[in-house]
């Protein structure tokens, strides 16, 4: 099972290079801004689990607010991310 490692945007930016070394030996990095995570470094050919991807947006439907008569296709159309 891959490690993963939680670095903030600040150490992300001055140690890049050995996060990409430590991704290339098939490792996960997520990094987070002001203790939120943001975004995640992955190998380029790990194969997606589908059923994981899922169970995430699962997870965001709940945690989405949408106006009265809002729908998450009219947030896609303006362009927003949900």
């Amino acid at each position: 099972m891959p490690e993963t490692r939680i670095v903030g945007a600040y150490e992300a930016k001055t140690t890049l290079s050995a996060l990409l070394d430590f991704v290339e030996r098939g490792h996960d990095v997520v990094i987070t801004k002001h203790d939120r995570p943001v975004a995640r470094l992955v190998p380029v050919g790990r194969r997606i689990d589908r059923g994981e991807v899922f169970d995430r947006l699962r997870g965001l439907r709940g945690r989405l607010e949408l106006g009265r008569r809002e729908t998450a296709k009219d947030l896609i159309s303006a362009g927003r991310r949900i």
